[in-house]
C-alpha cells in the first residue's frame, strides 16, 4: 500500500488537507486532516505537504492517429504526453486509416490500446452514411460512444444522409458525439472569399469560412434530432457564443440528455492570436472572436458547457504550412491542458474546483464511466499531484507528443505536474515516465 500524505485534496467541489491510501489498483481509504492511524502499514509514503491532489483528468476527445497516421502520433507516444499532463484516461476518435467504422476495426484498436497505452483508454465507433447495421452491434458497456461527423474534418467521414442521421439518432442507444459544422455554409463562405481575394488566403480567413453560422446551423440540427428522438447527444468542441442558446443548466448533469464540451484552445486563444501563432492555432471548428472566447468561459461557469477537453490532434509542422485552405487543422494539447486550465483559474476565469469538475468529474458523469473521475474509496486510483508553486516552461525538450511541437511553446505556466498514478501505479514522476505501465479499457454503466 502507498500513502499520499497531507496533500491539499480537490474533489467534489471541496478542498481539504488529507491523505489517500492506495491498495493495488484502488483507493482504499481517504483520511481528512492530518490524523492518520499510527499503526498504519505502508509500502511507501509520498509526502505531499503544499501539493494539490486531484482526480486524473479524463479527456473525452483525442486523435492519437493510430492506425495509419503514425508519422504524426501514436498511442504509445501520445499516452506518454497524456500522463505527463495529468490525463489518466482518454477517448480516441475514429478518423484513422483504416477508419474505425466496423466492429472488427474497433476491436483492433482496443488491442492496440491494451498493448501500447500508458493511460486508460476507450475508442469511439465512427458513423458513416452506410454503416448503421454495424453501429447497432456496439456494446454499450465497453465503448464510450458513436462519433458522427456532421461536418467534414480530417479523414472526410462526413455523415450527411438525412435518412442515416435519422436512423442513428432514433435507433442507437449509445451516446452520440458530434462534430457540428454545416458543409453548405462552409462551401459558400469559401467560394465568397476566394472570389474576393484569391485562393492564397491567410489563416485569418479560417474563422470567416468556418464561421458561427456554420457551427450553429449544424449544432441546432443535431439538438433538434436529439430532442425529437430523445437521443443521448454530446456536442463536441463548441466554439461560439451563439451555440450556448442550445443548452440548459436546469437539470443535474446525470439527468441531461443533451450535453456539450468545450476545448482548451477555444477558452485560451481568440482571433487576436492568429498574428502571433498563425496555423499553429488552426483548428476545426476555428478559433473565433474574443467575445466568443469570453462567452464560452461564461458558459462553463454557468454549466451550459459540461466538459472541458482538448481535441488533441497532432500534425507535423510541415503539414501545418501553407495558406488556410492547405494547412492541416488541429494541434497537440493533451500534455499541457491541465496546466493551461489551472492558469486560467489563477487568472480568475475559473476556480480550481471548477477545473476539476469539468475535466475529471463531468466526463465520468457524461459517459457513465465506472469507478473513475473522483477521489472516492473503492474507485480506481487515477490521481495527479500538482505543484502550485513550481512553474513550468514549455520548451521543445519536454514535449512528449511525437509531432514535437506545441502551441504553448515559450509559455510559462504557474503550476507543474509532479506525479501521476494510473490504476494505483505511478506512471509519471517529475519529468520521468514509466513506459512499462499499461492502462485499462474504460467500462461504462
Amino acid at each position: 500500500m502507498i500513502l499520499i500524505k497531507n496533500a491539499t485534496i480537490f474533489n467534489e467541489n471541496e478542498r481539504f488537507i488529507g491523505s489517500v491510501l492506495l491498495d493495488e489498483e484502488k483507493i482504499s481509504k481517504i483520511y481528512r486532516g492530518k490524523d492518520i492511524p499510527v499503526d498504519l502499514q505502508c509500502n511507501g509514503v509520498i509526502e505531499a505537504d503544499g501539493l494539490w491532489l486531484l482526480p486524473g483528468v479524463i479527456d473525452d476527445q483525442v486523435h492519437f492517429r493510430e492506425p495509419g497516421l503514425t508519422h504524426k502520433a501514436d498511442i504509445f507516444t501520445e499516452s506518454q504526453a497524456a500522463v505527463a499532463g495529468g490525463v489518466t484516461s482518454f477517448m480516441d476518435m475514429p478518423n484513422t486509416v483504416p477508419q474505425t467504422t466496423t466492429i472488427d476495426a474497433l476491436e483492433e484498436k482496443y488491442k492496440m490500446g491494451a498493448a501500447k497505452s500508458l493511460a486508460n483508454y476507450s475508442f469511439y465507433m465512427g458513423a458513416t452514411n452506410d454503416n448503421l447495421d454495424e453501429l447497432r452491434k456496439v456494446n454499450q458497456a465497453e465503448v464510450c460512444g458513436i462519433k458522427v461527423f456532421m461536418g467534414s474534418s480530417t479523414g472526410n467521414m462526413l455523415v450527411d444522409n438525412i435518412k442515416t442521421l435519422t436512423g442513428i439518432f432514433a435507433e442507437i442507444p449509445l451516446l452520440i458525439a458530434t462534430h457540428c459544422e454545416d458543409e453548405s455554409v462552409i462551401r459558400a463562405n469559401k467560394a465568397k472569399y476566394i472570389a474576393r481575394y484569391g485562393e492564397d488566403l491567410s489563416v485569418h480567413y479560417h474563422p470567416y469560412i468556418r464561421d458561427a453560422e456554420a457551427c450553429y446551423r449544424s449544432s441546432s440540427f443535431a439538438v433538434e434530432l436529439a430532442s425529437k428522438y430523445n437521443t443521448r447527444l454530446h456536442l463536441l468542441h463548441i466554439s461560439t457564443a451563439r451555440e450556448l442558446d442550445l443548452f440548459s443548466n436546469k437539470f443535474p448533469l446525470r439527468e441531461k440528455r443533451i450535453t456539450a464540451e468545450v476545448c482548451v484552445h477555444h477558452l485560451w486563444f481568440s482571433d487576436q492570436d492568429y498574428d502571433a501563432y498563425g496555423n499553429r492555432i488552426k483548428w476545426n471548428p476555428a478559433v473565433k472572436t474574443e467575445q466568443d472566447r469570453l462567452a464560452l468561459i461564461d458558459g462553463v461557469n454557468r454549466d451550459l458547457l459540461d466538459v472541458v477537453a482538448t481535441d488533441h490532434a497532432p500534425h507535423l509542422l510541415s503539414e501545418k504550412e501553407g495558406n488556410c485552405l492547405k494547412a492541416a487543422s488541429g494541434g497537440p494539447l493533451v500534455q499541457f491542458s491541465l496546466p493551461a486550465m489551472l492558469e486560467l483559474a489563477k487568472k480568475g476565469y475559473f476556480t480550481v474546483e471548477q477545473v476539476v469538475r469539468k475535466m475529471c468529474h463531468a466526463p465520468a458523469e457524461v459517459f457513465k464511466i465506472r469507478q473513475r473521475g473522483y477521489i472516492r474509496e473503492g474507485f480506481y486510483a487515477d490521481l495527479v499531484l500538482v505543484n502550485p508553486k513550481q512553474s513550468l516552461k514549455v520548451t521543445p525538450d519536454i514535449i512528449l507528443s511525437k509531432c514535437g511541437w506545441s502551441p504553448f511553446e515559450g509559455k510559462t505556466f504557474s503550476h507543474s505536474i509532479e506525479k501521476t498514478w494510473v490504476n494505483g501505479r505511478q506512471v509519471y514522476d517529475q519529468g520521468v515516465v514509466n513506459t512499462h505501465i499499461r492502462g485499462k479499457r474504460l467500462m461504462f454503466d
